[in-house]
């Protein structure tokens, strides 16, 4: 049985690699500059900002849609506190937990982005190119609950033309995988995939029981 302090603990950490990076970017990085790692051109930093939800989907465009959204996160964030606190007490296996503290920090971090980060970062404006400071003299960007989620994390592994004989198709540039993520998403997925695998293991293992 995992203890509440382990898994505050995980989550602590988790969301402190995720606002690390999330800051770094920012404050190094100008609007859609791109960094190969390691001289790789298949992995790849890429600066962007988005208003809407992990992996760069929208929800709606507008203040509204961007309040709306932060506000089902907090409602998510609420909600998820009570139900990590409840399957620690109720004595959860241990994948249950790690997987629920993976998908909360995530969620918590992105949650983090859209409340404060308007208040508390330059502007990066592609035209100027300019790095963004933390806590401008002038103040920040926007105002609470409107601000963008960084996403760095570019993978194009496979980034070329597809033949002119393609049905439809022929003759377009294709990239796979296409999305600019954060660090984040990348603990949402984990999660979810944690749960996935393990929940099938555990109740085979059940069954045989």
């Amino acid at each position: 049985m995992m203890k509440k302090r382990t898994i505050i603990l995980l989550i602590l950490l988790l969301l402190a690699i995720d606002q690390t990076i999330k800051i770094y970017v920012k404050t190094n990085f100008y609007y859609g500059e791109e960094y190969y790692v390691f001289g790789q051109d298949w992995f790849r930093l890429h600066f962007l900002e988005n208003s809407g939800m992990a992996w760069g989907f929208k929800f709606g465009d507008g203040y509204l849609a961007k309040v709306v959204l932060i506000l089902f996160r907090l409602a998510a964030i609420i909600w998820g506190t009570f139900y990590i606190n409840k399957m620690i007490k109720k004595g959860y296996a241990k994948f249950f937990l790690i997987s629920a503290a993976f998908i909360y920090a995530g969620a918590l971090g992105n949650l983090i982005d859209g409340a404060f980060y308007g208040m508390i970062f330059e502007k990066s404006d592609p035209a100027l190119q300019n790095i963004a400071e933390i806590f401008p003299s002038g103040g920040g960007y926007s105002g609470f609950l409107n601000g963008n989620v960084v996403d760095m994390w570019f993978f194009p592994i496979i980034d070329t033309r597809l033949p002119e004989w393609l049905p439809f198709w022929g003759g377009e540039h294709f990239t796979f995988f296409d999305p600019v993520f954060n660090t984040a998403d990348v603990w949402i997925s984990t999660g979810v995939l944690l749960l996935l695998i393990f929940h099938k293991k555990y109740h085979k293992t059940k069954k045989l029981e």
